[in-house]
């Protein structure tokens, strides 16, 4: 009986964890419109990123990890683990940028396993109530609307009226307050307060910190943009790359809370961005942003790829993807196999112990590259579309335009074949020489296509006659007023 007693003991002690143990904390940290060049570690010539450039040296970097071309079909698709069209998703205003009602996304896939989930920043999938990030499954709330501070178009998407990048009013758990100060800075500032709040908590937190910067207007305070002047920028690049540089100081803010509240070695850090990089105002069609004193002109840094925002190219879709969790994750590690957001939910699902949602999540868990097991993946397809194809328009008309098709060695945009392995800029067509490639990647396709179409649920939604944050604002107005925002003490 005695040994039994012992036998038992040891396997509560060295195989079964401990009562006290929880699931880590997770931070997930996406910008607007950055892409995959505007870092330092990633060869910018002019952007400072230290902070940034830090969390590269102490995480496992995916140097081939793909989003959407543009903003709310990226953040469907981390929010449900599916493709953003499979989702509704097929723009980013006339009420197709709302994430479909049918969807299980990622707060509440991680609410089982004990996860309180909080949002800071840009939602951009859907403005309308029951749309709302509060409605499905986030705690906390810290949101402007639409795709942009002070952004209103002819539907639902609109942020609360007169908004600027400084003083916005915020909505905070379904009400607004006036806040004081640059949105970045308030968006990490609110983050880190309710981060703060949990962190002694029993259950695990999952903050979500989605910046509108660098997205246009190019506004970044003044103690960011005057380097960039001084260089000889022209006015938006400078505030373009001044946001950048501002977020990286947040970065810098958030990083050293974790170190102080010891947080590293039981929370996932993650920063990405949502889409390629944006022209920063200036600089397509490869005009030179300034010149140097010397006459030197200064062209757009874009990491050699082909493509920006809105393109399906390469350089449109592909993003920075740094996560860092000390103990569990090897540091300094790069992982060049092709990954995406739809691999976000099963990756973070696993990490947390939570269950991934039957017939829904397409993506795969990225749990193998991040600890660095011995597992050799198959080869699969990941398909982007541009959409916004004009409002009530059939979407089968657009199917074989701006759409691309990627898997580890090809990149198929529309009929012409790309190596990415052997020519990373895509400067040399090769469907010729490989036509059984276009053959199955074009077939894979239509497969996908012709699943996708009927989930596309929002192309003959009716456009809105109401602007939600205008409705709520004036609503609130009406009651007694905006009341100012009292930032957490950190």
């Amino acid at each position: 009986m005695k040994r039994l007693a012992q036998l038992f003991l040891l396997l509560v002690t060295f195989v079964l964890p401990p009562a006290s143990a929880k699931s880590p904390n997770i931070i997930l940290v996406m910008t607007d419109d950055q892409g995959y060049g505007p870092v330092g570690k990633n060869g910018h010539p002019w952007i400072r990123t230290p902070n940034l450039d830090k969390l590269y040296d102490t995480s496992v970097r995916f140097t081939r990890f793909l989003v959407s071309p543009t903003c709310s079909p990226t953040r469907s698709a981390i929010m449900t683990g599916r493709h953003p069209l499979k989702n509704g998703v097929t723009h980013t205003i006339l009420e197709r940028e709302r994430m479909t009602l049918n969807a299980t996304i990622l707060p509440q896939v991680l609410k089982p396993a004990g996860y309180t989930s909080g949002i800071f920043g840009k939602w951009h999938l859907g403005d309308e109530d029951a749309h709302q990030p509060n409605k499905r499954g986030f705690d906390e709330a810290f949101i402007h609307g639409a795709g942009g501070i002070g952004q209103a178009y002819n539907c639902s998407c609109a942020d609360a009226p007169g908004n600027k990048y400084f003083n916005p009013v915020i909505r905070h758990n379904g009400s607004f307050v006036k806040t004081k100060g640059y949105c970045t800075n308030l968006f990490f500032t609110a983050a880190m307060g309710w981060v703060k709040e949990r962190k002694d908590k029993d259950a695990p937190f999952f903050a979500y910190i989605v910046t509108n910067a660098p997205h246009g207007p190019f506004i970044a305070p003044p103690s960011n943009t005057k380097h960039f002047t001084d260089l000889g920028f022209a006015k938006s690049t400078a505030g373009f790359y001044g946001m950048i540089e501002n977020i990286d100081e947040n970065m810098g803010r958030l990083m050293a809370k974790m170190e102080e509240w010891k947080l590293f070695e039981n929370t996932v850090l993650i920063f990405m961005s949502d889409n390629g990089m944006t022209g920063g105002g200036s600089g397509r069609g490869g005009k030179p942003l300034g010149k140097l004193p010397d006459g030197t002109p200064m062209m757009m840094y874009n990491a050699g790829m082909k493509g920006q925002k809105g393109s399906s190219d390469e350089g449109g879709v592909r993003v920075p993807f740094f996560a860092r969790w000390d103990g569990k994750f090897p540091a300094a590690r790069d992982v060049s196999n092709v990954s995406a957001h739809i691999d976000i939910l099963p990756t973070l699902a696993e990490i947390a112990g939570a269950k991934v949602p039957e017939d829904q999540v397409e993506g795969r868990s990225l749990v193998p590259f991040l600890k660095n097991l011995k597992v050799k993946p198959s080869d699969r397809y990941l398909f982007t579309h541009k959409a916004r194809w004009k409002t009530g328009s059939e979407p089968n008309e657009h199917q074989w335009k701006s759409f691309a098709v990627r898997n580890d060695r090809f990149r198929l945009v529309g009929d012409q074949l790309f190596d990415m392995v052997a020519d990373p800029g895509q400067k040399k067509d090769v469907a010729a020489e490989n036509p059984l490639a276009v053959k199955k990647m074009r077939g894979a396709y239509d497969k996908f296509w012709k699943e996708a179409r009927p989930l596309m649920v929002n192309e003959k939604a009716p456009m809105s006659k109401t602007r939600p944050f205008h409705v709520w604002y004036h609503e609130q107005m009406a009651k007694g007023g905006i009341p100012d925002w009292v930032p957490p003490s950190l």
